[in-house]
């Protein structure tokens, strides 16, 4: 028996945004690799293949960029935690999640105390379902 219920699939595409972030993130591309653009106040970054690094956890995927990176004080990076999300058809569902900027302290020398510091923003917009 067929149904005429649309299928749910899981999203291929976000565009999120929350206080000077815009963050465009695509699980794959016309090349077959994925894409993520960040843009804050003062630049714009695009990454693709393997500059995107993901980790499923219980809170949903975590895609993480390297956005700064120093060689003698540490770095900087961007992760966006994506929700379990069902879209049915080929439509785009709102959402709502955050983005966290870490500042990773490094030095030559050896240091106690903590070496990773957050900042937590809000973002929302939506994810959909892209054919390439």
């Amino acid at each position: 028996m067929e149904s005429n219920q649309p299928v749910n699939q899981a999203p291929n595409q976000y565009q999120l945004s929350g206080k000077h972030l815009h963050i465009s993130y695509s699980t794959s591309g016309f090349d077959g690799r994925p894409h993520f653009t960040y843009q804050d106040q003062q630049q714009t970054l695009g990454f693709s293949g393997d500059e995107i690094r993901t980790a499923e956890s219980e809170i949903g995927t975590l895609v993480t960029v390297t956005i700064r990176l120093s060689i003698d004080s540490g770095g900087t990076s961007f992760s966006i935690i994506l929700p379990r999300v069902d879209i049915p058809g080929e439509q785009s569902v709102s959402v709502q999640t955050y983005g966290i900027t870490t500042i990773h302290k490094f030095s030559p020398i050896p240091m106690s105390g903590q070496r990773d510091f957050y900042t937590v923003t809000p973002l929302a917009g939506s994810a959909g379902v892209v054919f390439f």
